[in-house]
């Protein structure tokens, strides 16, 4: 019996016992392996219960439970730390039938990973405002800002946000299938969501690549630099400031 083979039977109840499984009496392992078996799939489905609030309410908690199972089956953990179980969910999301007429679904789940990863992040302190104030306009745009370990961007052509706020905050629902670029942030213990203004994305994925503010605003559409700024300030944000040469 293989690695392989035991793998796919632990996983997948219509998989008969491996052969030669024994238990220690030397008998036949079938009700110990079924137990066993059982186990594991209801502590892998926990794990993507914690890790989907979002999802499993958009599609019912019968339903997110079966599809979990077949999650369990297409996806086996590859790693024994259960926080980072589910990152291929957004993929089996795209090619699961039963789900491809909720084309946010990939994207909703793609959120709740980062927010997830957010929180597990490296922590970090944050540079205090004065210093990024106490920049010339020439300095500044010349320097490069580095954002912390616990900064995700989402890019989505849904309203994604404002769908993970209905169900988490029970804000209103969007009216309108709309494109949301989302900046995830840490300034404490808990990982917060921000929608950014349109021209906003592509400014922030320029910093967190490495480039000058000049470079990074040429990056996109025009936004409110300002805002832009004072937001990742207030979300404690911005870690280290690399000056440039202002000429």
């Amino acid at each position: 019996m293989s690695q392989t083979e035991f793998r796919a039977a632990l996983l997948d109840p219509e998989r008969p016992v491996p052969a030669g499984l024994t238990d220690p009496q030397g008998r036949p392992a079938g009700r110990r392996f079924d137990v066993y078996r059982n186990n594991v799939t209801v502590s892998l489905t926990e794990a993507l219960r914690q890790a989907f609030p979002v999802i499993r309410k958009l599609v019912g908690e019968e339903f997110f439970t079966a599809m979990a199972r077949e999650h369990v089956r297409a996806h086996p953990p590859t790693s024994p730390m259960m926080m980072h179980y589910g990152r291929n969910m957004p993929v089996f999301l795209e090619n699961f039938p039963p789900v491809q007429h909720l084309g946010y679904l990939p994207d909703i789940a793609r959120l709740e990973l980062a927010l997830r990863e957010s929180y597990h992040a490296t922590d970090a302190a944050p540079v205090p405002a004065e210093a990024l104030q106490a920049l010339s306009a020439d300095v500044l745009t010349a320097s490069r800002l580095m954002l912390a370990p616990s900064i995700r961007l989402i890019r989505s052509r849904w309203p994604i946000h404002a769908i993970w706020s209905a169900n988490m905050r029970g804000t209103d629902a969007p009216k309108a299938a709309v494109a949301e670029d989302v900046l995830i942030a840490r300034p404490d213990y808990d990982p917060e969501p921000h929608c950014l203004p349109d021209g906003a994305a592509p400014f922030i994925a320029a910093l967190i690549g490495g480039e000058t503010v000049a470079d990074a605003l040429e990056a996109g559409p025009e936004f409110d630099l300002i805002a832009m700024l004072g937001l990742l300030l207030a979300t404690r944000a911005i870690v280290e400031i690399t000056p440039g040469d202002k000429t």
